[in-house]
């Protein structure tokens, strides 16, 4: 397909304004707190959207959709998994988490906050955690970057590796310069324009194949097994993408929202806004992948499609005039960018905080970590676009290896730092690396029990090395069971801008 003039100018003129967003924030970012955390200064409205955004991605507008398109509605259990994890994340994780990572000498990364959590001066844990961060945030990194490659490869007719390297320099440019405020206020806006588009797509599609219930009609009539949530699955296939929910707590990228929030406060709105979100979103990109067998495989041009991750896009094209078509190409391109600046930002501390700082300059001043910070985008975004090179790669299996990856090397982790006092370092050492080992290991066995997806494994048996480890441990220190305690009791004193203990003043 021909670049349309009117399309190509909408995409100018977004990629412009975020360049623009990247250098008013290159301004305001004076130290390594801005850049990887924006000095703790986000509403509800900005941290609930903002990691919607870039906890969806190109998941939620190209892979999703294309499962859907590809086996029906036997795929709703993943988006159902996906939201019971992600609102008891809010309820239980959130808050605890931004008192805990404020008391404990205001930590601004997960590496960091781990540390002073269990007072680990071997500095293994933090070196442990950067690790795991950077090994899968490359690939889950790659995973956007493959999906902006079918983004500007099939709507303008780029080839695959030009599109690949055009995509990956507009997302390093303004996190490059702009840090954490820049990706959270531009994943704000892509929020609103997912929406937006989510919502859209769907309606227009069913008003032009004569209705809901024509368009269900239609579909049916293709193969009544669309139309079935159990059909094609077995219990191992349920049980696994209902454990997607499992990998919200071990996202690093979602979690230091969690961290960057002005006040705990803020906290319920932000969980509301966030799920409503999540779940008007969801249910948008599920009927854009379902109606999507009715118009490419019935009624439509195009049918069926070589490659089901490009129904979206294809409804852009064919529904919308051109600069209509524009804007919802713009709303993928901000799916895309939401995750990788969260994720480039996030990498590019575990360089600069967890290893630079950590290990071999702890004197570095923070104008000299920021810049430390800003090559480490530079650095982890060029080998995930070399492994983003392959064209036969997609979204979703990389999102999936990632995303497992995550939820049991840290969710574990995270819930027993906060929550279980008797936890010791080397119980967060032992369920890191037993978490994340599993995953990596789980990739190369199949069949039978393997089958599971490998975040089911990794969570129990990382939540397991926790306790028997812990417990095996000496009891923590005095002072972490006293910061524990405090944590646990503590309150918010507006006037002194401090946690504190009422009844001790």
């Amino acid at each position: 397909m021909g670049i349309e003039i009117p399309t190509l100018i909408t995409f100018l003129v977004y990629l412009v304004g975020l360049a623009i967003c990247g250098i008013i924030f290159f301004r305001l970012t004076t130290n390594l707190s801005d850049y990887v955390l924006g000095g703790r200064r986000l509403n509800g409205w900005v941290a609930a959207l903002s990691a919607g955004a870039s906890d969806m991605s190109s998941w939620i507008i190209i892979a999703l959709p294309g499962v859907m398109y590809l086996n029906g509605m036997s795929e709703i259990w993943l988006p159902i998994g996906l939201t019971i994890g992600a609102y008891l994340n809010w309820q239980i994780l959130a808050k605890r988490l931004r008192r805990y990572t404020e008391i404990a000498k205001d930590s601004i990364t997960l590496p960091d906050y781990l540390e002073n959590r269990f007072r680990d001066r071997s500095k293994i844990l933090r070196m442990i955690s950067a690790i795991f961060i950077l090994i899968f945030f490359t690939f889950y990194t790659s995973s956007g970057l493959v999906g902006g490659a079918l983004l500007f490869s099939n709507s303008f007719g780029w080839e695959y590796q030009t599109a690949l390297w055009i995509g990956a320099t507009a997302i390093i440019s303004y996190t490059f310069l702009g840090g954490f405020l820049a990706v959270s206020y531009t994943d704000f806006f892509q929020g609103v324009l997912m929406l937006i588009a989510l919502i859209a797509v769907p309606i227009v599609a069913v008003s032009q194949m004569g209705g809901w219930e024509a368009s269900v009609a239609s579909v049916a009539e293709i193969d009544p097994a669309y139309l079935d949530v159990f059909t094609g699955t077995s219990g191992i296939a349920i049980v696994s993408l209902l454990a997607w929910g499992l990998g919200y707590f071990g996202q690093p990228h979602i979690i230091t929202r969690f961290m960057a929030l002005r006040s705990e406060k803020e906290v319920p709105k932000a969980r509301l806004v966030g799920i409503t979100w999540m779940t008007i979103s969801l249910f948008g990109a599920i009927f854009v992948g379902f109606f999507g067998i009715a118009y490419f495989q019935g009624i439509g041009p195009g049918s069926p499609l070589e490659n089901e991750e490009l129904v979206f896009i294809l409804f852009s094209q064919v529904l919308f005039d051109p600069w209509i078509a524009g804007i919802l190409l713009a709303a993928i391109l901000s799916a895309i960018m939401s995750t990788i600046d969260s994720q480039l930002l996030v990498s590019s501390s575990a360089l600069a905080e967890d290893f630079y700082k950590g290990w071999l300059r702890p004197s570095a001043s923070s104008k000299e970590l920021v810049w430390v910070g800003r090559f480490g985008v530079l650095l982890i975004a060029l080998l995930a676009t070399l492994i983003a090179m392959d064209p036969e790669s997609t979204v979703l299996e990389l999102v999936e290896y990632a995303w497992a990856g995550f939820g049991a090397a840290f969710g574990p982790v995270m819930l027993f730092s906060v929550f279980w006092r008797r936890m010791t370092a080397w119980g967060a050492i032992a369920g890191i690396a037993t978490g994340g080992l599993t995953v990596i290991a789980w990739q190369f066995l199949e069949g039978g029990l393997f089958d599971l997806y490998e975040i089911i494994p990794g969570f129990l048996l990382g939540s397991l090395a926790i306790i028997v480890v812990s417990l095996l441990n000496k009891r923590p220190s005095d002072e972490v069971l006293a910061e524990f305690d405090f944590v646990d009791q503590a309150t918010y004193d507006e006037k002194s801008k401090k946690y504190i203990i009422k009844n001790e003043g």
